[in-house]
């Protein structure tokens, strides 16, 4: 199921709505209260004077009972709105009525305090309720009565609509205007990644350079991940590239060799002349072989991340057993192949790099160092620094020749099954890894000395003897 892509704007704004909706509806109910309290505050006011101002009348009469002269203005003044209706009533001493209504509801009122205040349903109406009790005094007795005084609420009911609907009206033109502010200020922020993809779509399929159009802050670190995808791409382009050229340039020869010993075979007069150009064949497919075992290599290399991905490694260790692989080869050819290692030395590179670099380096010493040499593996710090060396008392290279041997493809001047690809790997993984490949003459003044120096990674005592390295030089 395909997933329709969302919209930061509609999302933006239905969190916005949903936001809004939730707080204001909050608000609504609080500004409701807030409103009946505020209505029930002002009648209560006008119903607490009408029923002071009625009390204000009562006297007794010569019989000692309560009299009252109810003042109609007073009941007036509760009648400001034509919906509403007024009822009142004066209790005497209990169960005595003195005028009004005599079903009326009455709120509990305390002698002498202030007036009273409830909510009830008189005659199928919601009223307020407005008690109020007095005494009236002879000079020897007193005699108490209540005054109370209702009102229908819808007035107040009204007051509390109108007020809810002009906060629910602020609100919703509140929103509105939060929602349009929001699409246009979204708009205008998308701007910057508006103008970052038409560069990108601008781009020629090739440009492959760091993006550098001004953004927000918040997406700098996805033009940063973009950045980086397209520098390694470049790097994996770059090493494809060099790959299929190298291996074009460098096939082509063995290649014809193959296709050259072939013909021979088929045209030879008798079987020892065909297995003569067999082999010959054979030995250019192997060598073809090894060609493109050290271009997939190099490719590798132009690809690689460094040594910030890579992890420690024993840089002894990991020489003396690649020493230990080449004996065989070098008791072939006559050599006298030795290690010499003064410890644990620990570095941070890939070991089948790193590992490629130092046979490339033993490999090249074995190749021309002619019979009956001496080569010697040598593995010491100095100061920060690993230091790798391959020493040999073959003819050396010309220092005119040094900075051509560890160009790609470049031949010595010793013939033989070389490739010129030897030193320019081992020159290449020692730069991946923050280091450096030097050749120069041995301390004799005859051969040749190619050292790799990296950063050295602090070892402690424990590695050391975790380590068992051993000093004595191993040889042929």
């Amino acid at each position: 199921m395909i997933r329709r892509p969302f919209s930061l704007r509609r999302r933006l704004l239905a969190w916005l709505l949903l936001a809004t909706l939730v707080l204001g509806t909050a608000a609504l109910i609080d500004t409701w209260r807030e409103a009946v309290r505020m209505a029930n505050a002002l009648a209560d006011r006008v119903l607490a004077g009408s029923a002071l101002v009625i009390a204000e009348r009562a006297s007794l009469d010569e019989d000692g009972r309560i009299a009252i002269e109810i003042p109609y203005g007073a009941l007036e003044m509760l009648s400001s709105a034509a919906q509403d209706r007024v009822f009142y009533r004066v209790d005497g001493p209990p169960g005595h009525i003195v005028t009004g209504y005599g079903d009326l509801p009455m709120a509990p009122a305390r002698p002498g305090g202030g007036p009273a205040y409830a909510d009830d349903v008189f005659r199928g109406e919601p009223v307020r309720v407005a008690s109020l009790a007095r005494a009236a005094s002879t000079g020897i007795d007193e005699v108490p009565f209540v005054v109370t005084v209702a009102e229908t609420t819808n007035a107040r009911r009204e007051l509390t609509r109108a007020i809810l609907m002009r906060s629910a009206l602020r609100l919703v033109l509140m929103i509105a205007g939060a929602a349009l502010i929001v699409w246009i200020a979204v708009t205008l922020s998308l701007r910057p990644l508006y103008r970052l993809g038409e560069e990108i779509a601008a781009r020629n399929p090739d440009d492959l350079s760091p993006i550098e159009t001004p953004v927000p802050s918040e997406v700098r670190g996805l033009v940063g991940t973009v950045n980086g995808f397209m520098r390694r791409l470049g790097a994996a382009l770059d090493g494809m590239r060099n790959f299929t050229g190298n291996a074009g340039h460098q096939l082509r020869t063995p290649l014809a060799v193959v296709r050259t010993q072939l013909a021979l075979a088929a045209r030879a007069a008798s079987l020892p002349e065909a297995q003569a150009a067999a082999a010959k064949g054979d030995a250019a497919v192997a060598h073809a072989e090894r060609i493109l075992a050290q271009l997939l290599l190099l490719a590798r290399v132009d690809t690689a991340e460094g040594a910030a991905l890579a992890a420690p490694l024993e840089l002894a260790a990991l020489a003396r057993d690649l020493t230990a692989e080449h004996i065989p080869a070098a008791a072939e050819a006559g050599i006298d192949l030795g290690f010499e290692g003064g410890g644990p030395v620990t570095v941070r590179a890939e070991p089948l790099l790193l590992g490629e670099a130092v046979s490339n380096l033993i490999s090249n010493a074995l190749l021309h160092a002619g019979r009956a040499a001496v080569v010697t593996v040598r593995v010491g710090r100095e100061g920060g620094d690993a230091v790798l060396e391959v020493e040999d008392n073959g003819p050396g290279i010309p220092p005119a020749a040094r900075a051509a041997a560890v160009s790609r493809f470049a031949r010595g001047q010793t013939s033989g099954p070389g490739m010129g690809l030897g030193l320019p790997v081992a020159l290449e993984i020692a730069s991946l890894f923050g280091g450096r490949l030097v050749l120069d003459e041995r301390a004799g003044g005859r051969g040749l000395l190619a050292r790799i120096t990296l950063p050295a990674l602090a070892t402690t005592r424990s590695a050391q003897e975790n380590a068992g390295i051993d000093t004595e030089p191993l040889q042929s």
